[in-house]
């Protein structure tokens, strides 16, 4: 049996919860964030506008829907507020990385040209 819409949403708020912890821009070098980690939010937010489409019809799950609602939310919100320093700082890591690389090509070039002077 599928697990109901308030489930899957207390499922996404505890795996979004984990996330903006794990992402949190002060706690985070770029390094450690892995595509794999933006693909498992997208997937999450996936699951959540689903359940969001299909709210329980029993009164006491639909209040504790509406919370688990409110909270998911509150973590878009905070996401929100930290995508657009999470972006900038992949492209500056992405920028540092390219400049590194260069430069090792450039170092591996003077030393093979340097080989062959010697």
């Amino acid at each position: 049996m599928p697990p109901d819409a308030l489930d899957t949403l207390r499922q996404v708020n505890a795996d979004l919860r984990s996330a903006l912890i794990r992402l949190r821009p002060e706690r985070t070098h770029c390094s450690t964030i892995r595509a794999q980690d933006l693909s498992d939010l997208l997937s999450q937010l996936v699951r959540a506008a689903e359940s969001l489409r299909r709210p329980p019809a029993q009164s006491q799950r639909a209040a504790a829907f509406q919370k688990e609602s409110l909270e998911y939310l509150r973590h878009l919100e905070k996401l929100k507020q930290f995508l657009p320093d999470l972006q900038g700082r992949l492209l500056a890591e992405k920028s540092r990385l390219e400049t590194a690389r260069t430069h090792a090509a450039a170092a591996a070039a003077w030393a093979r040209a340097s080989e062959k002077t010697l």
